[in-house]
């Protein structure tokens, strides 16, 4: 077994981790987002929390199969596939990020 399918096997069990806290707590995971907990309470109130929450759940299932098909296809047809995973992962991720926590959760955003 070579360090590629180790690393996304790693990457994809902490994956499935968060998936599934976010699936069990939903709403109230919310409060996990990064920025969204730096908010004050009243703030926090004008967000749709369990849309914020299926999302970030969304996109780790997708995070976790990326990963999962990256250590599958690493141990058995090219090992150096591990490398396209994490590219395909950070074009993804970064997309995602923002710098400034009103932007990141406008579209989440129920009261004006």
């Amino acid at each position: 077994m070579n360090i590629g399918v180790m690393v996304c096997m790693v990457m994809a069990g902490f994956f499935l981790l968060l998936a599934v806290v976010f699936m069990v707590l939903r709403e109230r995971a919310a409060i996990l987002i990064s920025g969204f907990n730096a908010l004050p309470k009243t703030e926090r109130e004008k967000y749709d929390r369990a849309k914020m929450s299926k999302d970030m759940r969304n996109a780790f299932w997708l995070w976790f199969v990326i990963f999962v098909a990256g250590g599958v296809v690493c141990y058995f047809v090219w090992a150096y596939f591990a490398v396209v995973c994490f590219a395909t992962w950070s074009v993804l991720f970064f997309r995602m990020a923002h710098f400034d926590a009103k932007k990141a959760f406008e579209k989440y955003r129920t009261i004006k």
